[in-house]
């Protein structure tokens, strides 16, 4: 197992050549275009347009990405005794561990109870999500909805955080307590090929979450970040914040222009890190603590909001300047996520106080060109109408007055958590709480007002779905 010391100094690696990125995880019978990032040598193109066939695409053990295996794991040739069969190639049990997926999973009393959510994330893409329970986690398809695959663990299994990479098969894991049967000062990466952790970065403190790109892993302490090269787990940077209990932290995902953005060493302040061009930038972003932020995807734009809850901002990573700002209330309320859309058109919002937002965004990621924010696009015909009635006070009235409002809402119950994305049918919210619901709404961008309720399932009351 390839594991990293507490990194008071530059770290090494007892092996640290994993070089391959993880391949795709996805049973095959998931209608999913394969990501082409994630398998440096796909095979051979299919005669006619569209993803190769299951069958043909090559699947990868631990030893493919370099990480050291345990001598009792290794294959050490066998195949001609007689009578008895040759054994399995790992590809061989890599693919019947992948069949192996698509069969309902045996009953065992810590299945058949009803588990206590710790975690619930959703991948890059919004198109998968996964849930740390108090005895294992889960991995979940969004469209269609479907568990994708569990892994419970018989005692001690309690996992505080589950980070997907997009759609494959190495995950970070973080245990949940003294008691769990990984602990909260390291970070586990899980092959679930083989169903085991097969590295891990230790730390002397708490690890508060975990990030990943296809080209790096950031872990977030109390008050630390740290930066490793996903390819040989090498320490490229550390930063220091200010108490981050939440362990606040996004990356952009577009290759080679890496955005980070984490909270700064002042109250309200965030900080903004642009790899390929090796500037930082701070936004003094709100007077009060920061309590969530979100990046849109190709990370130029950043949309904060503070403690008091009741106003988002929208920034420029690139100036630092305020873009828009966005009312979500009058009353203060803590806000748990926010999220952009794919083209950062719209971002949803949600809070404490039950509701969940969607607001018209008037710069979108293709609108930036110039650091310029233009206000004229198709497909935002519906902001005026969130703009105040009152707004020609502007002036004279407070502020609340010429405040621009969410285009649509979709209410739940009160005081509970919940994280939302955007799904890939387009105008649709994903929503997931900590009571184990799936919402999936569609809102109208023209008319706006109360969102449509498309699908609802509990994931971890599966008899309470509708």
């Amino acid at each position: 197992m390839t594991t990293l010391s507490s990194p008071s100094s530059n770290p090494t690696t007892t092996n640290p050549a994993f070089l391959i990125p993880p391949q795709t995880l996805i049973p095959p019978d998931f209608p999913f275009d394969s990501d082409p990032d994630l398998n440096p040598n796909p095979p051979p193109p299919a005669r006619s347009p569209g993803r190769l066939p299951p069958s043909t695409a090559p699947l990868m053990s631990s030893s493919d990405y370099g990480f050291q295996s345990d001598p009792a794991d290794s294959d050490d040739g066998g195949g001609d005794g007689g009578g008895g069969g040759e054994d399995p190639t790992p590809r061989a049990r890599a693919q019947a561990q992948a069949q192996a997926l698509l069969l309902p999973p045996a009953l065992s009393p810590a299945m058949s109870r009803v588990p206590s959510l710790l975690h619930l994330s959703f991948n890059q893409d919004f198109g998968c999500f996964a849930v740390g329970t108090d005895n294992g986690f889960r991995i979940y398809n969004c469209d269609p909805f479907r568990e994708i695959f569990r892994r419970d663990f018989d005692s001690g299994g309690g996992i505080a955080v589950v980070e997907m990479l997009f759609r494959c098969n190495i995950l970070a894991l973080v245990g949940s307590g003294s008691n769990a049967l990984y602990p909260v000062n390291k970070v586990m990466i899980w092959d679930d090929h083989q169903s085991r952790c097969i590295g891990e970065l230790s730390f002397r403190s708490e690890v508060k979450s975990v990030k990943l790109r296809r080209d790096r892993i950031v872990v977030i302490l109390l008050q630390k970040i740290y930066v490793y090269n996903f390819a040989d787990l090498k320490l490229l940077h550390q930063i220091e914040t200010i108490a981050n209990p939440k362990g606040l932290c996004v990356v952009s995902q577009n290759s080679g222009q890496m955005v980070l953005v984490c909270p700064g060493l002042q109250k309200g302040q965030v900080r903004v890190e642009h790899y390929a061009s090796k500037r930082t930038k701070f936004i003094m972003a709100h007077d009060s603590r920061i309590a969530a932020f979100a990046l849109s995807q190709d990370g130029r734009l950043l949309a904060t909001a503070s403690s008091k809850g009741t106003l988002v901002r929208v920034f420029n990573t690139l100036d630092g300047s305020l873009l828009q700002e966005v009312r979500r209330g009058a009353d203060r309320a803590e806000i748990y996520s926010l999220a952009f859309s794919s083209t950062a058109q719209w971002l949803a919002v949600s809070s404490d106080k039950g509701t969940v937002h969607v607001f018209s965004l008037k710069a979108d990621s293709g609108m930036l060109n110039n650091d310029r924010l233009h206000n004229t696009s198709e497909g935002h015909t519906s902001s005026s109408s969130m703009i105040s009635s009152l707004s020609f006070m502007k002036g004279v009235l407070p502020r609340y007055f010429s405040s621009e409002w969410s285009v649509a809402q979709f209410r739940l119950h009160e005081g509970l958590q919940y994280v939302v994305a955007f799904g890939h049918q387009k105008n649709t919210v994903l929503i997931l709480g900590m009571d184990g619901s799936f919402y999936r709404c569609q809102f109208d961008p023209m008319t706006g007002g109360e969102m449509t309720q498309l699908e609802y399932y509990n994931f971890v009351k599966p008899e309470e779905s509708l």
